[in-house]
Protein backbone atom coordinates (compact mmCIF):
# COMPACT_ATOMS: atom_id res chain seq x y z
CA UNK A 1 0.00 0.00 0.00
CA UNK A 2 1.33 3.42 -0.96
CA UNK A 3 1.64 5.98 1.82
CA UNK A 4 2.38 9.66 2.32
CA UNK A 5 5.07 11.11 4.57
CA UNK A 6 3.17 13.79 6.54
CA UNK A 7 4.41 16.51 8.86
CA UNK A 8 2.07 18.84 10.73
CA UNK A 9 3.92 21.66 12.42
CA UNK A 10 2.63 24.67 14.35
CA UNK A 11 4.73 27.69 15.24
CA UNK A 12 5.05 26.54 18.85
CA UNK A 13 5.61 22.78 18.32
CA UNK A 14 5.68 19.71 16.10
CA UNK A 15 2.15 18.26 16.17
CA UNK A 16 2.59 15.02 14.22
CA UNK A 17 4.99 13.35 11.82
CA UNK A 18 4.70 9.94 10.20
CA UNK A 19 3.24 7.79 7.47
CA UNK A 20 -0.39 8.28 6.44
CA UNK A 21 -2.73 6.92 3.82
CA UNK A 22 -4.66 10.19 3.35
CA UNK A 23 -4.85 13.83 4.42
CA UNK A 24 -8.00 15.96 4.30
CA UNK A 25 -7.74 19.71 4.85
CA UNK A 26 -9.96 22.72 4.43
CA UNK A 27 -8.23 25.35 2.31
CA UNK A 28 -9.38 28.75 1.10
CA UNK A 29 -10.25 27.01 -2.19
CA UNK A 30 -12.37 24.33 -0.48
CA UNK A 31 -11.97 20.90 1.08
CA UNK A 32 -8.97 19.02 -0.27
CA UNK A 33 -8.18 15.31 -0.07
CA UNK A 34 -4.62 14.14 -0.67
CA UNK A 35 -3.77 10.52 -1.49
CA UNK A 36 -0.38 9.02 -2.43
CA UNK A 37 0.63 10.17 -5.90
CA UNK A 38 -1.24 13.51 -5.64
CA UNK A 39 -0.04 16.29 -7.92
CA UNK A 40 2.16 18.92 -6.27
CA UNK A 41 0.31 21.92 -4.90
CA UNK A 42 0.42 24.71 -2.37
CA UNK A 43 -2.76 25.70 -0.55
CA UNK A 44 -3.64 28.21 2.13
CA UNK A 45 -5.41 26.71 5.14
CA UNK A 46 -8.87 28.20 5.67
CA UNK A 47 -9.44 30.22 8.84
CA UNK A 48 -10.84 27.93 11.54
CA UNK A 49 -10.09 24.89 9.43
CA UNK A 50 -9.75 21.26 10.39
CA UNK A 51 -7.09 18.84 9.14
CA UNK A 52 -7.65 15.09 9.28
CA UNK A 53 -4.72 12.70 8.86
CA UNK A 54 -5.62 9.03 8.32
CA UNK A 55 -2.69 7.07 9.71
CA UNK A 56 -1.46 3.84 8.16
CA UNK A 57 -3.12 2.07 11.11
CA UNK A 58 -6.49 3.41 9.90
CA UNK A 59 -6.99 5.89 12.75
CA UNK A 60 -7.93 9.52 12.13
CA UNK A 61 -5.89 12.27 13.78
CA UNK A 62 -8.13 15.35 13.77
CA UNK A 63 -6.52 18.75 14.30
CA UNK A 64 -7.89 22.29 14.48
CA UNK A 65 -5.38 24.23 12.36
CA UNK A 66 -5.51 28.01 12.23
CA UNK A 67 -3.71 29.91 9.51
CA UNK A 68 -0.85 28.58 7.45
CA UNK A 69 -0.23 26.45 4.41
CA UNK A 70 -0.41 22.92 3.07
CA UNK A 71 2.25 21.80 0.62
CA UNK A 72 2.16 18.59 -1.41
CA UNK A 73 5.37 17.47 -3.11
CA UNK A 74 6.70 14.17 -4.41
CA UNK A 75 8.26 13.69 -0.94
CA UNK A 76 4.97 14.05 0.97
CA UNK A 77 2.68 16.56 2.67
CA UNK A 78 3.79 19.41 4.91
CA UNK A 79 1.23 21.37 6.89
CA UNK A 80 2.55 24.54 8.48
CA UNK A 81 0.01 26.17 10.79
CA UNK A 82 0.17 29.30 12.90
CA UNK A 83 -1.52 27.36 15.71
CA UNK A 84 -2.84 23.80 15.88
CA UNK A 85 -4.55 21.65 18.48
CA UNK A 86 -5.19 17.92 18.38
CA UNK A 87 -8.90 17.22 18.92
CA UNK A 88 -8.27 15.20 22.09
CA UNK A 89 -6.45 18.19 23.64
CA UNK A 90 -9.26 20.70 23.02
CA UNK A 91 -11.15 22.00 26.04
CA UNK A 92 -14.66 22.12 24.56
CA UNK A 93 -16.14 24.38 27.26
CA UNK A 94 -13.28 26.84 26.88
CA UNK A 95 -13.80 26.85 23.09
CA UNK A 96 -17.55 27.47 23.54
CA UNK A 97 -16.82 30.36 25.91
CA UNK A 98 -14.31 31.83 23.44
CA UNK A 99 -16.96 31.61 20.70
CA UNK A 100 -19.55 33.37 22.90
CA UNK A 101 -17.10 36.20 23.66
CA UNK A 102 -16.06 36.57 20.03
CA UNK A 103 -19.61 36.66 18.68
CA UNK A 104 -20.20 39.93 20.54
CA UNK A 105 -17.82 41.90 18.31
CA UNK A 106 -17.86 42.75 14.64
CA UNK A 107 -14.21 43.75 14.17
CA UNK A 108 -11.58 41.63 12.37
CA UNK A 109 -10.08 40.36 15.63
CA UNK A 110 -13.46 39.12 16.91
CA UNK A 111 -14.19 37.44 13.57
CA UNK A 112 -10.81 35.66 13.63
CA UNK A 113 -11.37 34.54 17.25
CA UNK A 114 -14.82 33.20 16.33
CA UNK A 115 -13.37 31.22 13.41
CA UNK A 116 -10.65 29.75 15.64
CA UNK A 117 -13.24 28.71 18.24
CA UNK A 118 -15.51 27.21 15.56
CA UNK A 119 -12.59 25.23 14.14
CA UNK A 120 -11.68 23.93 17.59
CA UNK A 121 -15.28 22.84 18.19
CA UNK A 122 -15.51 21.13 14.77
CA UNK A 123 -12.23 19.30 15.38
CA UNK A 124 -13.55 18.12 18.76
CA UNK A 125 -16.69 16.77 17.06
CA UNK A 126 -19.00 19.45 18.49
CA UNK A 127 -21.49 21.73 16.75
CA UNK A 128 -20.03 25.19 16.27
Amino acid sequence: MATLQVELVAVERMIWSGEASMVIARTTEGELGVLPGHAPLLGELAPGGVVTIRTTEGEDLVVAAHGGFLSVTDRGVSILAETAEIASEIDVERAREALRRAEGGDDAESLAAARRAQGRLRAAGQDA
